[in-house]
C-alpha cells in the first residue's frame, strides 16, 4: 500500500465502537475519514465525539463517496457478511469485529468473498492482545513454564442475573447462542494463541435467567492437537456485576510451572517446585483491558502496511469459529466432537 496514511472508515456506532475509534486516534499512519451507521444521529453524534470529517446513514453510500482503504465493521454478527461483501466489492480491506457470522456457511463465505476480490479479511479479535496473555505466552516460550500440559479458565459475571440483564448490550437478552458465541470465543481464541489448536470439544449449556433466549452457563472440556487438555467453566449469573478487567481467572500448568492470572488482571507464577509469587510484567490501564484494542489495531495495522500475515487472519481464525460451532453441537448431540480444521 502507499507510503501515506491508511484511510479508515468505521461501519457501526454502537457500544464497542467508541474503544476502536479512541485507539484509532492514537495510532500513526491511519486516519479514520468517516463512520456510517443506520441511524445517522447516531453516526453524526459519534464523528463529533472522535472528530471524523464525514458520518453517512447509509455504508453503501460512504464507501462510495469516501473510498476508503480498509473498513473497520463494528456491527451485529448477522450483518458481517453482507457488508464484508459490500466492502469487497469497492476493494476495501476488511477488519471485522468478532463473532465472525451466525453460520459456519456464512464465516467461510466472509472468506471466499474477500479472497475472490483480492483484498483482507482480518478479524478484530482482541482478547490475546491482553497484555497478561501475551506475557503468559512469554513466559511458556521462554520456558519459564514451558509447553503446556493443562488449562483452566474460570469466567464469573453477574451481568446476565436479574430483570434487565446485559444493560450495557441489552441485544444480548434476543440472541439464540449468547455465552459461547459472544464470549467464550474469545478464550478459545486465545487458548489457541496459549496452547494450540483445539482438536476436539466436549460442551454442556443451559439457560438460567428465563429472560433471555440463549445460553448464559457452560462447562467445554477441551483436547488440543498437541495432547494437552483444558477446560472453561463459564456463567454470566453468579459472578460482580462488574468483574475485574481479566474477567475471569486462567491457570496454565506446563512442563516447567504454571502461571495463574486473577480477575484484576495480575499474574502469578509457580516455576517447577516453587511457591507461588507475584510475577510483574508490563501493562497498562489505559484503554481496554490492559489496551488490548489498541495492540490490535496497531497490528493489524502493520499487516495491512507490510502485507505480513496476522495473528488473526480471517481464513485462520475459521478455526476459532470452528471450535465455538462445534461447542454448540456437542452439547445439542451429547458427546464430544472433533473440531474442523477450517
Amino acid at each position: 500500500m502507499s507510503g501515506g496514511p491508511l484511510r479508515g472508515a468505521i461501519i457501526g456506532a454502537g457500544y464497542f465502537a467508541r474503544f476502536q475509534a479512541e485507539a484509532w486516534r492514537r495510532l500513526e499512519g491511519v486516519e479514520i475519514a468517516a463512520v456510517a451507521d443506520a441511524e445517522v444521529g447516531r453516526a453524526e453524534a459519534f464523528a463529533r465525539q472522535w472528530e471524523i470529517p464525514a458520518a453517512y446513514g447509509s455504508a453503501p453510500e460512504m464507501l462510495k463517496r469516501e473510498g476508503p482503504d480498509f473498513v473497520d465493521i463494528v456491527t451485529r454478527p448477522e450483518t458481517h457478511l453482507p457488508l464484508t461483501a459490500l466492502a469487497a466489492v469497492h476493494g476495501a480491506h476488511v477488519i471485522c469485529q468478532k463473532p465472525m457470522a451466525p453460520t459456519w456457511d456464512e464465516c467461510v463465505a466472509m472468506v471466499r468473498t474477500c479472497e475472490e476480490a483480492g483484498v483482507r479479511l482480518l478479524i478484530h479479535e482482541n482478547w490475546r492482545w491482553q497484555p497478561w496473555y501475551r506475557e503468559m505466552r512469554r513466559l511458556i516460550d521462554s520456558g519459564t513454564v514451558g509447553r503446556p500440559l493443562y488449562a483452566e479458565c474460570v469466567i464469573r459475571t453477574g451481568d446476565g442475573r436479574g430483570p434487565e440483564p446485559y444493560p450495557v448490550q441489552p441485544y444480548f437478552r434476543e440472541m439464540e447462542r449468547l455465552l459461547v458465541y459472544e464470549t467464550l470465543v474469545h478464550y478459545l481464541d486465545t487458548l489457541r494463541y496459549l496452547v494450540g489448536e483445539i482438536d476436539a470439544v466436549s460442551c454442556r449449556t443451559r439457560r438460567i435467567n428465563p429472560l433471555i433466549r440463549g445460553e448464559d452457563w457452560a462447562d467445554l472440556h477441551l483436547w488440543f492437537e498437541s495432547g494437552a487438555g483444558g477446560r472453561i467453566d463459564a456463567n454470566r449469573i453468579s459472578g460482580p456485576r462488574t468483574p475485574g478487567v481479566a474477567f475471569g481467572r486462567v491457570r496454565i500448568e506446563g512442563e516447567g510451572g504454571s502461571v495463574r492470572l486473577t480477575p484484576n488482571g495480575r499474574l502469578r507464577l509457580a516455576p517447577r517446585d516453587a511457591q507461588e509469587a507475584p510475577h510483574a510484567f508490563p501493562t497498562t490501564d489505559r484503554g481496554y483491558r490492559g489496551d488490548s484494542v489498541y495492540a490490535t489495531q496497531e497490528h493489524l495495522l502493520h499487516c495491512l502496511r507490510t502485507g505480513e500475515p496476522a495473528e488473526s487472519e480471517g481464513r485462520d481464525y475459521l478455526r476459532t469459529a470452528a471450535a465455538a460451532f462445534a461447542c454448540y453441537r456437542s452439547a445439542e448431540e451429547g458427546q464430544a466432537v472433533v473440531v474442523a480444521a477450517g
